[in-house]
């Protein structure tokens, strides 16, 4: 099975992907901790937009394919689709990418769709964006100390637009209220509730 955590940034994917992965037994795909492009991005988005969102859309596709090739279940750090749904559109919209380079974006995305199934289910980590800035604060990452406010907004935003619109399997975790990474008893309600979706169980 092919399962997928998906949210903005610090909502939390990395930690639950870790932490179900190791409930079940599942292997973790993560986003790779090397990238060319994000110090450069955060330093100047216009310029670097483009690229980055093509870098992370050839970084997804290849995962994809190394997923539907495997013979065990694998969790995946974020999904393609929110480089395309969320994060390419929110550069287009605020100005930080050309709608040259965003229509050519967008088809190689299109393509690339008409060749790939969707998750089995997708959990969807939704958070706002005072919680977003303190997680993104407490793990402390240099890259990430730019990013602005009003960025985050728009993202969160956009990811709540498409996980409505989005018609596969999915789950939804209010991070707000469900400490998953701090109490054992809310990780289990988020384990019942994948059960729930991938096997029948209530």
């Amino acid at each position: 099975m092919h399962i997928a955590v998906a949210g903005n940034i610090g909502s939390g994917k990395t930690t639950l992907t870790s932490l179900l992965a190791r409930n079940y037994g599942w292997e973790a795909q993560f986003e790779a901790d090397e990238n060319p492009y994000i110090n450069d991005f955060y330093e100047d988005m216009e310029r670097w937009s483009f690229n980055l969102q093509v870098y992370f859309l050839n970084k997804r596709l290849n995962g994809i394919v190394a997923i539907k090739q495997a013979k065990n279940t694998i969790i995946q750090d974020r999904t393609i689709y929110e480089d395309a749904c969320i994060f390419a559109p929110n550069l287009h919209a605020m100005g930080l990418m050309s709608t040259r380079d965003y229509h050519n974006y967008r088809s190689l995305f299109d393509l690339m769709m008409s060749l790939v199934a969707p998750p089995d289910l997708v959990i969807y980590l939704k958070a706002s964006v005072p919680t977003l800035v303190n997680q993104i604060q407490k793990r402390g990452r240099d890259y990430e100390a730019g990013i602005r406010i009003d960025y985050l907004s728009k993202l969160n935003e956009r990811y709540n637009e498409w996980i409505e619109s989005y018609k596969s399997k999915k789950m939804i975790i209010d991070v707000d209220t469900v400490k998953f990474d701090e109490s054992p008893e809310d990780l289990s309600l988020v384990i019942n509730k994948a059960d729930a979706e991938l096997h029948g169980l209530f």
